[in-house]
């Protein structure tokens, strides 16, 4: 959900005439456009609240050596010493097979005798795997049994789906000569001193339904931690997390959370990604960004999001303007 993957080529179009070296990502989500910071060959500070997120950069980002061999990929597929049940017990029969679900807790069964990057890449590879065996890629509904229209990504199980994703993601490891970090911060918290650069892509009020990650990933945001830690909602048919507060979700607070953002980041260049179905409007996010920056040049791309793999999205929501609002 908002993802930037497929405008990556329009982003590295406008950043690349900027002078910098440094680069935050502060609302990192997919990594992808942290990735593409590394791949330009800066040093990459990726940050997101979210623990599964903070993982993908960890895996892809931060980690600039590490990769899993076919060795080490058997014995996570192996039956460990210790396991838990959690998994089979509290998600039977909601979106995975029981053998799925096993096969889940068996690997996380493992991940305590790995280091922080390879861990991070198999809970990475976890994560795509999730995501590719979900019908729509979202944990919204129970979808055991429901919308199999014979893809190939829902016929596979999640551990042929593992072997796939480890490759993916081994291939993505490389060194560009410079050091990262990846973290799981409140951006509010986030000290970003000496930084040249800080692309701000905050989860903005749409228009119409929501923006809550942890109501579509809930189910991954859980799997980065075995659910240690958090709290599922009682009421919950799927199992669903309770939603974590963010100015960033509502109109009434909207407009003061990103003038706070602006200010505490206005010793860098800011880049805002920002789309024309959110609120508030470009015009007022320029107004405010001014307050603290004397040149302001906004780029904008029209562009289609395809959120999960349903066709009932209406054109008229799918279809925005992308802006790219550069502070400098």
């Amino acid at each position: 959900m908002g993802s930037k993957y497929r405008l990556l080529p329009w982003i590295e179009d406008v950043l690349g005439p900027l002078h910098f070296q440094t680069a935050l990502d502060a609302f990192s989500g997919s990594g992808c456009v942290a990735y593409m910071l590394k791949v330009m060959g800066k040093s990459v500070w990726a940050n997101d609240f979210l623990r599964f997120t903070r993982d993908l950069a960890r895996a892809s980002v931060e980690n600039s050596s590490e990769t899993l061999d076919v060795d080490e990929v058997q014995h996570l597929l192996s039956e460990p010493a210790s396991r838990g049940s959690f998994i089979e017990e509290t998600f039977k029969g909601i979106f995975f097979t029981d053998e799925d679900n096993r096969f889940l807790d068996r690997v996380w069964g493992h991940l305590g005798d790995l280091s922080p990057a390879k861990k991070a890449l198999v809970l990475a590879s976890l994560y795509r795997s999730c995501l590719k065996r979900q019908p729509r890629g979202v944990f919204t509904i129970s979808s055991l049994g429901r919308y199999d229209d014979g893809r190939r990504d829902l016929r596979l199980s999640l551990s042929e789906h593992f072997g796939e994703s480890v490759e993916v993601f081994n291939r993505l490891v490389f060194d560009n000569g410079h050091r990262h970090q990846a973290t799981r911060f409140d951006v509010f918290d986030l000290d970003a001193s000496g930084i040249d650069l800080v692309y701000l892509d905050p989860p903005y009020v749409p228009r119409a339904d929501d923006n809550c990650y942890i109501k579509r990933y809930h189910f991954l945001e859980g799997l980065a931690s075995y659910w240690d830690g958090v709290e599922l909602h009682p009421t919950s048919k799927v199992r669903k997390l309770r939603k974590r507060f963010t100015p960033f979700s509502y109109r009434r607070s909207a407009d003061d959370a990103f003038d706070r953002l602006f200010q505490r980041f206005a010793d860098s260049i800011l880049v805002l990604s920002y789309s024309s179905n959110g609120y508030p409007d470009v015009a007022s996010l320029v107004e405010m960004m001014e307050r603290y920056k004397s040149s302001i040049t906004v780029h904008e791309r029209n562009h289609r999001y395809h959120f999960g793999t349903h066709a009932r999205v209406a054109p008229a929501r799918s279809a925005v303007t992308e802006y790219l609002i550069v502070g400098l």
